[in-house]
């Protein structure tokens, strides 16, 4: 980045000094530092690839500034450089960042371990060198530091990092639970089962660094063609400069020649052809609030074929709500007895205590005061409201609701009084934005860690026919590549860290920013900003015009590359004429792209 910062403020300053007028050794000289600061690594890189028989683009675009430069034209030359020096920063800029989230993907596990011995004596252990085998102790509040086996004691834990699931999972003897994630208000003696970097934590950070690894060598379509038309470009160069000297030509006139076919035949204008389209389609999709992090992104989004969403916080807001209010005695009217549960769960620190009590809030009931609140690790709370014994937990199996929806039970004096049922509620626009995707795609599947109940339910109101639930990261990683094999290019949507590997992995990950974790946003290719499912569907309608539009640059720019040539190898094509026309096309083929930065261009996606 340094590199390219430096290099784009010398350019700066020489064509400052050369629109005003000074002389013209001063901005040579600031040209120059510039081809040096911002050639020197694509040029290195360039001669790195030759020795593996490999002609790199950069080491390309090298050549053709110094050739610009050779014949008088350093201006064109060094601001070739500043192009390719920034892009090869930013780049480099990216892939360091997703490389420092998945570092920290494995700090979710705590740093230590509180282990049990066989005599009973509590030790405190790097997590690190927890053996299988060995008992650990989890109070209230810390995170898991291993996967393992519930030995004793119950609690509830979050397991959203790795399952995806919205609401803490309740855990008691012979439950399995997951390095990194959170315990809640009960105390767990917990086998371990796994040594640190076997957990699935650390399988979720390596399956990311692979994805990524594989993912960083994705092109675009057009720099696959260049490196065969560079090749060609070369040798066609090299010819022109040596047969006609070889047949007596004069060493001057050959190689203005040769430098001429260079500039006129010269990839930038194909580049160019193809980046402004991309770029301004990318500002645009940034106006409404989608970031799409580079060209490659943007093209590959106009070829989705089929559209994977996760459920919890993508389809759904990630935040529980409750769904229905149901009473079970006659005297008790449906104010009274949300009143009742969300003064008795006011306490807790419980996110389905506080769906109750949002609730109760947003009905506007005045809740009386609780005494002798007790929570009560997997079995729920209890308090005395109004003289009443009140006791608020799991309902038993014979309480039945609708599929994919928690019951909670709600007694007084011991008597049942009320149901609840608590769920994560649909984003309002999902069904909308389903429905427009399957008008663009083939259609969308739903990949959810979360219970077959819970997502059958979910995936019929948003109109999903496709469901695989149950699925751990590894298992959301292989269904989309499953996809991928059978011809599918799947663009993943998600937003946790148990999205991750599938979003590195898909042919495009879009990730929902509102609650994405910092892994998730480093990962995805791009990321829906204002949490608005319709977003989707309109940035792969954006990114389709955009192909459109490279389309029809290309055949203008191929179309003048073409006439120059053959103007320079059959005449006499002057230099200046040449550069005109050469940088002419590339203006034109640039304002063409940048029509895409219009509002008009959203609304007609």
């Amino acid at each position: 980045m340094r590199w390219a910062a430096a290099a784009l403020g010398l350019f700066l300053a020489g064509l400052a000094l050369q629109l005003s007028g000074a002389p013209e050794w001063s901005w040579w000289a600031l040209y120059l530092a510039c081809y040096i600061t911002g050639g020197w690594e694509p040029a290195l890189a360039g001669l790195q690839a030759l020795r593996e028989k490999t002609l790199d683009v950069d080491l390309l675009m090298v050549l053709a500034a110094i050739g610009a430069a050779s014949i008088g034209e350093i201006t064109d030359g060094a601001l070739l450089i500043v192009i390719f020096a920034t892009s090869g920063a930013l780049e480099a800029l990216a892939t360091a960042r997703t490389e420092d989230s998945v570092r920290g993907l494995l700090t979710l596990a705590p740093e230590t371990a509180t282990v049990v011995t066989s005599d009973g004596v509590e030790q405190v252990r790097p997590a690190a060198e927890l053996e299988i085998g060995d008992e650990v102790l989890i109070r209230p509040g810390e995170r898991v530091p291993a996967d393992g086996t519930v030995l004793s004691g119950s609690s509830d834990v979050d397991q959203a990092t790795i399952t995806g699931e919205p609401l803490p999972v309740d855990v008691t003897t012979g439950s399995e639970v997951f390095a990194g994630t959170l315990n809640g208000t009960g105390a767990l003696r917990v086998w371990v089962g796994r040594r640190a970097e076997d957990s699935v934590v650390a399988r979720i950070a390596a399956l990311v660094e692979q994805a990524g690894q594989t993912k960083a060598r994705t092109q675009l379509f057009i720099e696959k063609v260049e490196q065969r038309y560079s090749i060609g470009m070369v040798i066609a160069t090299v010819a022109l400069f040596t047969i006609p000297l070889l047949l007596g030509s004069d060493l001057r006139e050959s190689l203005l020649r040769a430098m001429t076919f260079m500039i006129v035949a010269s990839p930038c204008a194909v580049v160019l052809a193809t980046m402004p389209p991309l770029l301004a389609a990318i500002a645009n999709a940034g106006r409404h609030g989608v970031l799409v992090k580079s060209a490659v992104v943007m093209e590959h989004l106009g070829t989705t074929t089929k559209v994977a969403f996760d459920k919890t916080g993508t389809l759904t807001r990630g935040t529980p709500e409750v769904a229905e209010v149901r009473v079970l005695d006659p005297a008790f009217s449906r104010d009274e007895l949300l009143r009742l549960a969300a003064a008795a769960e006011r306490s807790s620190e419980h996110p389905l205590a506080a769906a109750v009590v949002r609730a109760a809030e947003r009905e506007e009931l005045t809740l009386p005061p609780a005494e002798e609140f007790a929570a009560l690790p997997g079995r729920g709370v209890t308090a005395r409201v109004a003289g009443h014994h009140v006791e608020i937990g799991a309902a038993p199996d014979n309480y039945e609701v609708t599929a994919g929806r928690t019951p909670v039970l709600v007694r007084r004096d011991g008597e049942p009084v009320g149901l609840l049922a608590i769920t994560d509620r649909p984003r309002p626009e999902a069904a909308e934005a389903v429905a427009s995707t399957r008008a663009l795609t083939s259609d969308p599947v739903l990949l959810t860690g979360d219970s077959a109940a819970g997502a059958s339910e979910l995936a019929a109101h948003v109109g999903i026919t496709d469901v695989r639930a149950g699925l751990l990261p590894e298992r959301k990683l292989d269904e989309v590549e499953a996809m991928q094999a059978a011809g599918h290019r799947v663009a993943f949507v998600g937003d946790g860290i148990n999205d991750a590997p599938a979003l590195a992995t898909a042919h495009a990950g879009v990730a929902m920013g509102g609650a994405a974790s910092d892994l998730t946003l480093q990962t995805a290719d791009a990321i829906i900003v204002r949490d608005d499912l319709n977003a989707i569907p309109a940035v792969i309608e954006l990114s389709r015009r955009a192909r459109r539009v490279v389309t029809a640059n290309l055949v203008i720019a191929g179309t003048f590359i073409a006439v120059l040539v053959t103007w320079d190898l059959v005449g006499h094509l002057p230099l200046p004429l040449g550069v005109a026309g050469h940088e002419g096309s590339t203006i034109l083929v640039a304002l063409n792209g940048l029509r895409l930065l219009r509002r008009a261009a959203w609304k007609a996606a």
